[in-house]
């Protein structure tokens, strides 16, 4: 190649340049919108509960997308988490003690009256045991150097739910059983191409066995405000969010301390790193379910949660996420969870 050519051909790569870069801007918009659009019906935020025994006895609901499906059409999908407790405190004239494993199985059915409405029926089945995790979460500790607030130095695999203060309660025999079922009525009130907002109610009835854990032995009900929406840049970003008020019906096991006007929050990004793979992040709070000094029961909780999403087919979705507890006592220290979705449009 001759001296003079060089010049030239390099004049003619720079003036290319910022067309390559616009090129490049504009296929990653149409990628994102791409994956957006085919996305939108599996888009959901993570199922997560607050496991611990005692904030688990009420009907705190989970996020969702604030979109309905058109009328007629129906979602059908199952949950599973297991949770591991271990939370020993004394305080005052006060003592908490749990330690041992939840099981909770959910099956989520909804369908849409009419395109701005839709019905939603949650029917649980939990378990209360020692479980098998403690040997894990220990290990786990102890390679990472982190302080796993005595839990270590406590008998393994042993189920021991027990508090002492103005209320007594004492669950040291595995149970199992249906739990508190929900039936929920959202309206979608705003919607259009990249957002959508709604208000749910819902009432949670007392089907489970207060005396095993399983619910809360009384009935109760909640308001909240959804959204679900598009990142304004071209990312491809999906933001949910919800809050909420709950009024708690009056339950025997803490019934001297317990709080009954509860707000819930919580928040949820889903990175659509392909058409098939998310990778999303999601907090979620609620306040404390008691008036307690002991921050196991008395402090508002705070989980985060980061999972996994795999679209594996065209009405099919899988999730895998872990829960930990950011307010530390106020949620189980782990839980694992996996949800297997159905939508049908």
């Amino acid at each position: 190649m001759s001296t003079a050519a060089r010049p030239v051909l390099a004049q003619a790569g720079c003036a290319a340049s910022p067309g390559h870069r616009r090129l490049s801007r504009h296929a990653l918009t149409v990628l994102a919108a791409a994956i957006l659009s085919s996305g939108a019906q599996a888009q959901e935020p993570l199922y997560v509960k607050n496991l611990s025994p005692v904030a688990g006895l009420f009907g705190l609901p989970s996020q969702r997308n604030a979109d309905i499906g058109p009328a007629g059409s129906f979602g059908l999908a199952a949950h599973t988490s297991i949770a591991s407790h271990y939370v020993s405190e004394v305080r005052g004239n006060e003592a908490l003690n749990l330690d041992g494993e939840t099981l909770r199985v959910a099956l989520e059915l909804r369908y849409a009256l009419t395109d701005n409405w839709d019905l939603q029926l949650e029917l649980p089945w939990l378990d209360h045991s020692g479980g098998d995790l403690d040997s894990l979460i220990d290990n786990w500790h102890d390679f990472w150097g982190m302080s796993d607030g005595g839990r270590s130095r406590a008998a393994q695999d042993l189920l021991d739910y027990r508090y002492q203060g103005s209320d007594t309660f004492d669950l040291r025999d595995a149970s199992s059983g249906m739990g508190d079922s929900t039936l929920s009525l959202s309206y979608r009130l705003y919607h259009d191409k990249a957002a959508s907002a709604a208000l749910v109610a819902g009432y949670k009835f007392s089907t489970g066995d207060e005396d095993e854990f399983t619910g809360s032995g009384s009935d109760d009900a909640f308001v909240a405000l959804r959204f679900s929406g598009d990142h304004l840049a071209d990312l491809p970003l999906r933001w949910h969010g919800q809050m909420g008020y709950l009024r708690a019906g009056q339950s025997e096991l803490i019934a001297h301390m317990q709080e009954r006007d509860l707000w819930f929050a919580g928040l949820t990004v889903d990175w659509l790193i392909t058409p098939a793979w998310s990778l999303i992040g999601q907090l979620d709070a609620h306040a404390a379910p008691t008036d307690s000094g002991i921050d196991g029961l008395g402090e508002d909780a705070i989980m985060l949660t980061v999972g996994g999403r795999w679209r594996f087919a065209e009405r099919w979705t899988v999730d895998i996420s872990v829960v930990e507890d950011v307010q530390v006592e106020t949620a189980p220290d782990v839980a694992f969870q996996a949800s297997l979705r159905y939508r049908a449009n």
